[in-house]
């Protein structure tokens, strides 16, 4: 609707132009915004107060000029000037009537657009360190990026989703000793379990598989596992070094099991775990199209290759102790940041620019990282990073989302990874259900804080939003089936017949709320605003709901109960295709 009205509108200010009323420079897309109140009409322009200086004129006479020379159209009811120079647009019924044909013959795709002319962009989204079942606050970052991800698919975008392992580094080295330490105690040896070891339960499944598998292959004795490592923290030690007690035993199991041994303690620890996630993202309704090593980046000589390029452009320094750093702060950072340690180590940052410069290496226009909110400090100096490759640093866009907490009742879970106390994404998805989970994590923006109420989810209530609009798509499913068993047609000629009966208000909204579809999905795409679709899809179901209580659709009057009968199965099929883009389903009953 709104495109045909700035085709008109262009038009119009296109003969201005001929006429020199206009100069056709100063002729720019004329815009075009929904009317905030329906009694001004249906859609508003600012155009004559936009144009008024480059003609000369006093806005309201130029709406005056402008409304003068629109085409002629069926589709608009009235035009009238307002306040200053506003030119209100109202559209005939017919206008609104006809979008139910044109759900109804486009299907799964209406809606959908080419806006992004097959643009190719990358988005990764969830890379949580496999050190440990993925939690709730994953879940959140889950359900946002795979939605940015289909948003931009169903505009025209070529989208590739990616999940960064990260597979190297000193947290997988303390995942490996966590396991290994287990381990030690299903062999009979007692021990203090270091403070900074990962603790959860999941940590005993995996030594269980690493001693039914290998059985004692890899037990010492704590006499000399212990050894000469520097003491704990505790409470009976303050004073204690829990990072470098930590360090200790990763070098002492790497010394004992030795380098094959200690692989297969590390590879047990990584496969379970990413094994789990990978199971836990599917039956969340989440896959990618790769899933990329950070081993294999490291290996391939990839992070070599970044910091040459970061050298060969003069962004590289070193210290009088051998520290390499990237000079970042020449694009903005607060301060250089460390790619090279002493040790001759790379810093995971290393790895990170050398997996962004991969990124764009692979001829990708855009990438899309979605990361925790707690990353926000991470973002300037990955696009120094960008920009010192002599990239555009525009080409990468970093999305934050922000914690979920969650609530039971009116009682705040908390939630430690590293002490293991927390609610997995497999719990919540079995308390609550795939389509409420999904549904909860994208109804807000991601920059805000979301707080999920438990017992909302799994209520049957007009206030829980999943369930209501849920309940929106089976009351059609229902009249249907009813009009079936009456022996009534639910299959229609995709023609307007019938269509111009429909003008009481409930129908005008629900009209309404159809033709807005296509804008509400591009804006969300293009703004990467998942929670635009739970509000549309709120307010198309209040829609429904107040038209299903309002009126009757199982008449005998085959025409009236024709054209409802089409309303109502445009309903339908617009909420499933919202619903599939969020990953919900559109159950039939209830």
């Amino acid at each position: 609707m709104k495109a045909q009205i700035q085709k008109l509108l262009a038009e119009a200010l296109q003969s201005l132009a001929d006429q020199g009323i206009l100069p056709s420079p100063s002729i720019e897309p004329p815009s075009i915004e929904n009317a905030r109140d329906l009694a001004h009409g249906d859609f508003a322009t600012n155009a004559a107060l936009v144009h008024a200086k480059a003609a000369g004129m006093k806005p309201r006479d130029l709406a005056e000029r402008i409304v003068s020379a629109l085409p002629a159209s069926e589709q608009i009811a009235r035009v009238e000037i307002a306040g200053p120079g506003f030119i209100n647009f109202t559209l005939a019924d017919a206008a609104w009537q006809a979008v139910v044909v044109d759900v109804l013959s486009q299907g799964k795709e209406y809606g959908r657009a080419d806006h992004g002319k097959g643009e190719r962009i990358q988005v990764e989204f969830v890379s949580a360190n496999p050190t440990g079942p993925l939690h709730v606050g994953h879940g959140r970052g889950a359900a946002y990026g795979a939605v940015v991800a289909e948003l931009l698919r169903s505009v025209g975008y070529g989208v590739h989703t990616e999940y960064y392992v990260n597979d190297a580094g000193r947290q997988m080295n303390i995942l490996a000793v966590s396991v290994w330490l287990r381990y030690l105690e299903l062999c009979d040896e007692s021990l203090h379990f270091p403070s900074n070891a990962y603790k959860g339960d999941y940590i005993w499944d995996i030594a269980a598989r690493l001693h039914r598998e290998h059985g004692n292959a890899f037990h010492h004795p704590m006499a000399q596992v212990f050894a000469d490592i520097p003491p704990d923290e505790s409470d009976a030690n303050p004073d204690g070094d829990k990072e470098a007690h930590i360090d200790g035993l990763i070098e002492r199991a790497k010394a004992l099991l030795g380098e094959a041994g200690y692989r297969t303690v590390f590879d047990t620890g990584l496969n379970v775990i990413l094994d789990d996630i990978r199971d836990d993202l599917a039956l969340f309704g989440v896959t990618y199209d790769n899933w990329y090593s950070e081993r294999k980046l490291v290996d391939s000589g990839a992070v070599r290759h970044a910091l040459d390029k970061l050298r060969q452009a003069g962004y590289i320094h070193a210290d009088d102790k051998g520290t390499l750093w990237f000079r970042s702060t020449a694009f903005g950072d607060e301060k250089d940041r460390v790619v090279v340690r002493e040790n001759g180590q790379p810093t995971y940052f290393a790895s990170d620019i050398a997996y962004h410069l991969q990124k764009l290496e692979r001829g990708f226009d855009r990438v899309i990282d979605v990361w925790g909110a707690d990353h926000h400090g991470y973002v300037p100096r990955v696009k120094a990073a960008v920009q010192a490759f002599g990239e555009d640093p525009e080409r990468l866009e970093v999305l934050l989302v922000q914690f979920a907490v969650l609530y039971r009742g009116s009682k705040k879970i908390q939630m430690s990874t590293r002490s293991g106390q927390f609610v997995t994404l497999r719990q919540l998805r079995k308390d609550v259900g795939r389509d409420a989970a999904r549904f909860f994590y994208v109804m807000r923006k991601c920059e805000q804080h979301l707080d999920f109420d438990l017992d909302l989810a799994t209520s049957k209530s007009n206030e829980n939003p999943v369930y209501y609009v849920q309940y929106a798509h089976a009351r059609v499913c229902s009249v249907l089936r009813q009009a079936e068993e009456k022996g009534y047609a639910t299959e229609f000629p995709l023609d307007d017949a019938y269509l111009a009966l429909l003008g009481e208000k409930q129908e005008l909204a629900l009209l309404r709320d159809l033709a807005r579809y296509p804008e509400i999905l591009l804006n969300a795409a293009l703004l990467r605003e998942p929670h635009q679709l739970p509000h549309f899809l709120r307010e198309l179901a209040n829609d429904f709901h107040a038209y299903y209580n309002a009126c009757q659709f199982l008449l005998d009057d085959e025409a009236l109960r024709g054209a409802r009968l089409k309303l109502i199965l445009a309903v339908r099929q617009v909420l499933r295709n919202a619903l599939a883009i969020i990953g919900v389903s559109a159950p039939d009953s209830m």
